[in-house]
């Protein structure tokens, strides 16, 4: 088994076992258990029904009829929030690791299950089990990599743990709802986080290396909802990037897995409530999804000032230029076609301009809807009925995109 090294009496990170390797697989950590055949019944990228887990989940699947839902999965309210009082080394204002101090200050939960990073990469996601508060603050921020954090579910069994809350990315949260009643917990609350696009950890340093000639020194990473990367170095100096500014073209064809390129969950449909940022408009973006996403974000109180989302400008342009450039790239990352000197130009424009809010979630949710279908068809075609399900192809079908004969299941499957 591997020692995965942080360790204290707050936090510690078990061994685990070696994966069993597999295609589509992003090592959520289901592969590592003692029954490895486990993956067959919980990986989103085999078999997945969204509609029944969603159903047994939050009490019934998305309703299309409800606005947003097609894109954003079954939810009772949509806001935008912020801590009031932002944390060091959050992320964004802390909202994702103060839900999860909360439960342990207040004995709801044995422990939590998240990430750490490596005492030797900053960057580098090390899965942790977390039992006092205290803990929760060395784990905030984001890192970059693949993470087994399901292996500890072995440790949480043999440990005695029942009331367990888990801080995961759609694809381990997906492999977490459907083992969960084999788990035999107490409680289990689960904290969500978009994920759109992932590469391994040592990708991700060729990537920083293309940003600054300073790599080593940069803290902080962020995709900002103003189409800006926001880079913050160990000195204190802040640096932002535009979007159509970033170096891609110099990243390799395969610098995103396929996984992360046909993945149909960016918005983390099965957690309890969802924490993100697409839709807060320079705030973060909750999904409440259940009573139990509810009563997290009640544990609170007023610690955090809480508003409508809301949204401006229109996606359609943005998601069909992003199709076509994905239609046109040789099986690698989208094309850029746009010459040098009109990249300044739109650059400024798009803040002011294109979708904003909730309709740049709703953008990248098409986005990502678009990239499955055609990364799939172009990859692998026999997967295509059982891993996309059916409103993956209704988000897509107003941009001209249509399942061939066998893409999709019939009615009767």
């Amino acid at each position: 088994m591997n020692d995965m090294r942080p360790q204290d009496s707050a936090l510690t990170a078990p061994p685990v076992r070696e994966p069993v390797e597999r295609a589509l697989c992003t090592d959520c950590g289901v592969s590592r258990l003692e029954d490895p055949k486990a993956c067959g019944r919980a990986c989103q990228f085999i078999q997945p029904d969204y509609p029944a887990m969603e159903a047994k989940v939050h009490g019934r699947a998305r309703d299309a009829s409800r606005p947003d839902e097609l894109h954003f999965g079954p939810f009772r309210r949509m806001v935008r929030a912020r801590l009031n009082a932002p944390r060091n080394g959050a992320q964004w204002t802390g909202i994702t690791t103060r839900l999860a101090e909360t439960l342990l200050e207040a004995g709801a939960v044995d422990v939590v299950l998240t990430v750490a990073p490596d005492p030797e990469d900053r960057w580098k996601p090390v899965p942790v089990l977390v039992t006092r508060a205290d803990g929760m603050a060395k784990v905030r921020g984001m890192r970059m990599g693949y993470a087994p954090l399901l292996a500890l579910i072995e440790p949480v069994r043999e440990r005695g743990y029942k009331r367990v809350a888990v801080i995961g990315i759609p694809c381990q949260v997906y492999a977490l709802r459907a083992l969960e009643d084999e788990l035999a917990l107490d409680k289990l609350y689960v904290i969500g986080t978009p994920c759109s696009d992932n590469t391994t950890t040592d990708r991700f340093h060729d990537f920083l290396a293309l940003l600054s000639d300073q790599p080593d020194t940069i803290s902080y990473l962020e995709f900002r909802a103003d189409y800006q990367v926001e880079l913050r170095f160990d000195d204190g100096t802040v640096k932002t990037i535009p979007f159509l500014k970033l170096p891609i073209s110099k990243l390799p064809p395969d610098f995103f897995p396929l996984t992360c390129r046909t993945c149909v969950d960016y918005t983390n449909v099965l957690a309890d409530i969802t924490v993100g940022y697409m839709g807060g408009e320079g705030d973060q973006w909750l999904l409440v999804r259940n009573e139990t996403g509810e009563e997290l974000v009640s544990r609170l109180g007023d610690e955090v000032t809480l508003s409508e989302p809301g949204g401006k400008g229109k996606r359609k342009a943005s998601v069909a230029g992003f199709i076509t450039n994905t239609e046109r790239a040789a099986g690698g990352l989208p094309l850029r076609g746009m010459p040098d000197w009109v990249r300044p130009l739109v650059a400024w424009l798009m803040p002011k301009i294109g979708p904003r809010g909730l309709e740049f979630a709703r953008a990248r949710v098409e986005m990502k809807a678009s990239e499955t279908v055609l990364h799939l068809r172009r990859r692998e075609t026999a997967r295509m009925k059982h891993m996309i399900p059916d409103h993956v192809w209704r988000l897509v079908e107003p941009y001209g995109l249509k399942p061939e004969p066998g893409e999709r299941k019939s009615a009767d499957s």
